[in-house]
C-alpha cells in the first residue's frame, strides 16, 4: 500500500483533467431516475431529496468529461419496496426495462444492476429470471434494509439460493433506515450519517447471521467504502470471538468474508477513509463509483489520484477490478 499524502478537501474536489474515453474507467455506482419511477415517488416518498433534472444525456456528459467508458446503472434509495407486493413488482419491472433501454440505446456506455422487490420472494425470483435471461443484466441492486429486515435475514434466503446458483453480483445501496431517522436534523442531512451506518448494519447482518458464508458464490458490492465498517471492525472481531457456533456462522473466519466483499469509493475517497478500508482488504476489492447525479465522477477520480496509489493499482480500481468482477462489460 502506498504512503498517504496530506491532501485537503478542496484539492480532492478540484476538477479532474479530461481524459479520452479510451481510459476505460468503469463506474459501478451510477444512478438513474426513470421518469415513471420519479412520478411514482412524488406520491410514495415526497420527502426524498433526489435530482429530478437527471436525464441520460447528462450522465453521458459527465462520463465523457472524466474518461468513464461505461456506467453500471442502478436505482437509488428508496428503490422499489413500499410494502405492497404488486406495486413493488411493477416498479421493479418498469425500472429494469428502462435501464435495459439505456443499455440498448447507448451501446457500450451503460450496463445495469436490476432492481428487486426483495421482501416478495416469488416476485423476486421471477424478476431475477427476466433480468438475467432476457435483459442480460450484470447483477442485482438491493438496498441495505427493508423495514426491520437487513440483508442477512433468513427470510431472504430463498432468493439468495438462486442468486448463489447464478454466481450473481449484488450491488447494495443504503437508505435512511426505518429504525432511526435523523436525530440531528438541525445540523446534518439524514444522508450524512445514517446511510453509511445502514451499510454497516447490513454487512454485520450478513456476517453474523451466517448468510455470507452460506452463499459463498454471491459477490457483494458495498457502497461508500463499506460505510463505517472499517472503523468498527475491532468490535466485529470481538463479537466474532464470542460466537458459540462460530464454525457454522463464520467457518472461514471474519476476515475471510470481509476480504471477499467489494467496495466502491463513492463519497469515500479522502485519505483516512481509503487507508481504513485498505487496512482490511486488498486493492483488488476496490471499485470506482461516482454516485452520479448526487456527485460527479471528478470527485472520486481525484481522490484516487491524490491518494498515492501506484499506476497499476489505479488501473485496477478504475477499471481492472470491475472487468474481472463483471466480465460482460464492453471492451
Amino acid at each position: 500500500m502506498s504512503g498517504l499524502a496530506t491532501v485537503g478537501l478542496s484539492t480532492l474536489l478540484a476538477p479532474v483533467a479530461s481524459r479520452a474515453q479510451s481510459a476505460g474507467r468503469i463506474d459501478v455506482h451510477h444512478h438513474i431516475l426513470p421518469p415513471k419511477y420519479m412520478a411514482d415517488l412524488a406520491r410514495l416518498a415526497p420527502t426524498e431529496q433526489l435530482q429530478p433534472w437527471w436525464k441520460p444525456a447528462l450522465s453521458i456528459e459527465d462520463m465523457d468529461k472524466n474518461g468513464v467508458a461505461t456506467a453500471v446503472v442502478s436505482l437509488t434509495q428508496p428503490a422499489v419496496w413500499f410494502g405492497d407486493i404488486e406495486l413493488g413488482r411493477r416498479l421493479a419491472r418498469e425500472s429494469n426495462d428502462y435501464a435495459a433501454g439505456l443499455v440498448r440505446d447507448y451501446p457500450g456506455r451503460f450496463r445495469m444492476f436490476a432492481a428487486l422487490s426483495l421482501p416478495d420472494p416469488d416476485g423476486s425470483l421471477k424478476e431475477i429470471e427476466y433480468a438475467f435471461d432476457t435483459l442480460k443484466a450484470d447483477g442485482i441492486c438491493l438496498v441495505t434494509s427493508y423495514g426491520d429486515k437487513y440483508l442477512g435475514d433468513a427470510a431472504f434466503w430463498p432468493v439468495y439460493e438462486e442468486l448463489n446458483r447464478r454466481r450473481a453480483v449484488i450491488y447494495t445501496h443504503p437508505l435512511s433506515p426505518s429504525c432511526c431517522k435523523n436525530p440531528l436534523p438541525q445540523y446534518l442531512r439524514d444522508s450524512s450519517i445514517e446511510l453509511g451506518t445502514d451499510t454497516t448494519r447490513t454487512i454485520a447482518s450478513l456476517l453474523f447471521s451466517g448468510t455470507a458464508a452460506k452463499f459463498p458464490d454471491i459477490r457483494w458490492i458495498f457502497s461508500h467504502a463499506g460505510g463505517t465498517m472499517p472503523f468498527l471492525y475491532q468490535r466485529f472481531v470481538r463479537e466474532a470471538a464470542a460466537l458459540k457456533d462460530a464454525k457454522s456462522i463464520l467457518p472461514n473466519g471474519l476476515s475471510h468474508e470481509i476480504r471477499k466483499f467489494y467496495y466502491d469509493l463513492a463519497q469515500s475517497n479522502l485519505p483516512g477513509t481509503v487507508a481504513g478500508l485498505l487496512s482490511l482488504v486488498p486493492v483488488s476489492q476496490l471499485l470506482l463509483g461516482s454516485d452520479y447525479p448526487a456527485r460527479t465522477a471528478a470527485e472520486v477520480i481525484s481522490g484516487i489520484g491524490k491518494y498515492g496509489f501506484s499506476a497499476e493499482d489505479v488501473a485496477a480500481i478504475e477499471h481492472g477490478n470491475a472487468r474481472r468482477l463483471l466480465p460482460n462489460l464492453p471492451g
